[in-house]
């Protein structure tokens, strides 16, 4: 009877402890170890080892327990398996909710935004800043003749290609990739009714995109006025009268701030200098919006040949069918100016 209650015993003890290990080892994979105020996001760069991941989780999350969370990484094997990106973390995560999430690649994308841009410098630093890539990776590649031809694009063309707006990407999307991506982009918008439309008007997709760009440089706040500088524009390539935009003198002088242009500027020896040249010039001179190239292929018929920005600075236009007419409306506007002490 004494060695059944002695049994008894030691099964009674040997269950406690079986129970509390388990306890243990269940507390260590299931229980709540990651705590945040709301959502936030662990960015893990490319390339990264396990120490990098446990060092960057104690740097920005309040981890109760980061040995436990190794010893769970260990279990499930993710110290070989680490992917880079960016990474949704909850409040009141368990071990084994992060490591599964970590281990399997699950990041969350990101909202990549780009407008108002004039250059593939500028779009460089502007992704690079959204996006893990490097700023000079991405503007060697984009000047690189042998990558732009496999999209039929120059170095020199190639920013027709990059139509702005908000689009997603992972945070790791590397720079190939990246540029793959805005391929489709451009490729869906370029769809066989929008090709018909450029075809009818005598443009390739490239010189509506220079257009484009060029109205949109002109109007880029009131969209329902893009369609009738469209339209004046192409009024003045059909009668070779020179396109006389202020944009694409700035373009050519590459100093964005410039508030007013005239003098010597406007003899400024460059392909992009409409003033001096006749006709398009080779590329955008900024990045063309979806409703710039819109504009274009769908243009006001109008038999306006000149236009001067409004003396009341609202931001909008006079159009004119005549010189005599477009030069009150732009004395008007230089008058405005010279009160206002811009020069």
């Amino acid at each position: 009877m004494k060695t059944l209650r002695i049994i008894l015993l030691a099964l009674t003890v040997a269950c406690i402890v079986g129970a509390l290990v388990a306890w243990k080892f269940y507390a260590k994979v299931y229980e709540k170890n990651i705590f945040v105020n709301s959502d936030e996001y662990l960015y893990i760069p490319s390339n990264s080892d396990f120490e990098t991941v446990k060092n960057l989780l104690q740097q920005n999350f309040k981890v109760l327990d980061i040995e436990a969370f190794e010893w769970t990484a260990k279990r499930k094997h993710y110290i070989s398996q680490i992917h880079g990106g960016r990474y949704k973390i909850k409040d009141g995560m368990s071990n084994s909710e992060l490591v599964n999430m970590l281990r399997s690649g699950l990041q969350e994308p990101i909202n990549v935004s780009f407008n108002n841009l004039h250059t593939i410098k500028q779009l460089c630093s502007k992704i690079s800043k959204q996006l893990e890539l490097d700023s000079s990776y991405l503007f060697n590649l984009l000047n690189d003749n042998n990558f732009t031809q496999k999209y039929g694009f120059t170095p020199q063309t190639i920013s027709a290609m990059f139509i702005p707006d908000t689009y997603q990407f992972y945070w790791n999307t590397q720079a190939e990739k990246f540029v793959e991506k805005m391929h489709k982009i451009y490729s869906n918008f370029w769809n066989e009714d929008n090709l018909k439309k450029a075809r009818d008007i005598g443009f390739t997709p490239l010189e509506v995109s220079v257009l484009a760009s060029i109205v949109q440089s002109e109007q880029s706040r009131y969209k329902d006025e893009q369609p009738i500088i469209a339209g004046l524009y192409i009024n003045r390539l059909k009668i070779g009268m020179p396109l006389q935009s202020d944009p694409t003198v700035v373009f050519a002088v590459g100093d964005f701030t410039i508030k007013r242009v005239g003098g010597d500027m406007l003899k400024l020896d460059s392909p992009y200098n409409t003033y001096v040249n006749t006709g398009l010039p080779p590329s955008v001179i900024a990045f063309p919006e979806k409703s710039a190239l819109t504009a274009v292929l769908n243009y006001q018929r109008n038999d306006y040949v000149y236009m001067c920005a409004k003396s009341d600075f609202s931001g909008r236009h006079n159009f004119a069918r005549t010189y005599e007419q477009h030069l009150k409306y732009a004395k008007e506007y230089r008058k405005a100016l010279s009160e206002r002490g811009i020069k």
